[in-house]
């Protein structure tokens, strides 16, 4: 695991410094699934960052978009782009946009996404597109805690189910924090993993920064031949950063120069 956790601490390096220099952006959560990120780009996906359209690969659909710092990083750091690219996050003309969009032709991407609520409903899109074609690719979909507030979500996982998807893996980031403060004080999503059993899901809780866990999490879903499984992680947000460790506040804010080299020194 050592490997992963020094990868993973790259990573946050990357999106750190990049936040900086674009001014905006959303840090806590493109921080928190860093270490998810991590375990499934360089120990569990089937994909070639030199061969980003390789048809046998398996899909990531980001549906958190604001996150999108998290899979730049990742991305760079697996070989499908420059790192140095890294630096024109969210810059006039640069294809790290704000939210991942498919038209910016970045490899790795595989759609756009933004708008909450969404992400899900692509996911599952690909995922029986597979199954029509008698594919054995898999679809991970990576959503936030705060968009199970969302109806499509819902719809989405009914649908899954019901077509037993069970080439799909939905990673719910759950760091029991969103835009406005805590999940359970805007909008109680709980018990959320009885919500998903309910709909039809296989449903596995996990520690979100235990890269074993989050290893076998992973391996008990491609085992699953009938139902689509979801992977509630429980994250912090802001991991790797104990300063700004759950403070929502962190959200949408990001480190100016003097905050960056205070927060790389807490990365150490």
């Amino acid at each position: 695991m050592n490997q992963l956790e020094d990868k993973a601490r790259h990573i946050r390096e990357l999106i750190l410094k990049a936040l900086t220099e674009a001014g905006s952006g959303h840090t806590g959560g493109s921080l928190d699934l860093v270490d998810i990120f991590t375990v499934l780009y360089f120990d569990h996906l089937r994909h070639r960052p030199q061969e980003p359209e390789w048809d046998g690969r398996d899909k990531v659909v980001l549906s958190i978009g604001h996150t999108a710092p998290v899979i730049y990083a990742t991305l760079a750091a697996a070989g499908y782009f420059p790192e140095s690219e890294m630096m024109k996050l969210r810059k006039m003309g640069s294809r790290l946009q704000g939210h991942p969009s498919y038209g910016s032709r970045l490899p790795g991407i595989e759609t756009c996404s933004g708008s909450l609520g969404q992400g899900l409903g692509v996911a599952l899109g690909m995922a029986m597109a597979y199954k029509m074609d008698k594919k054995s690719n898999r679809v991970f979909c990576i959503m936030g805690d705060g968009e199970q507030q969302e109806g499509s979500v819902w719809e989405a996982a009914m649908a899954a189910a019901h077509h037993h998807a069970e080439n799909l893996c939905v990673i719910i980031d759950r760091n029991h924090l969103q835009i406005d403060g805590a999940t359970q004080k805007v909008m109680d999503i709980d018990p959320l993993k009885d919500k998903w059993v309910a709909f039809g899901w296989h449903a596995l809780e996990i520690d979100g920064h235990d890269m074993g866990q989050i290893k076998m999490a992973l391996e008990l879903a491609d085992k699953e031949k009938d139902r689509p499984t979801v992977i509630i992680a429980d994250t912090v947000m802001g991991k790797g950063v104990p300063s700004i460790e759950n403070d929502y506040r962190w959200h949408g804010k990001v480190p100016n120069e003097e905050q960056l080299e205070q927060f790389l020194k807490e990365l150490k």
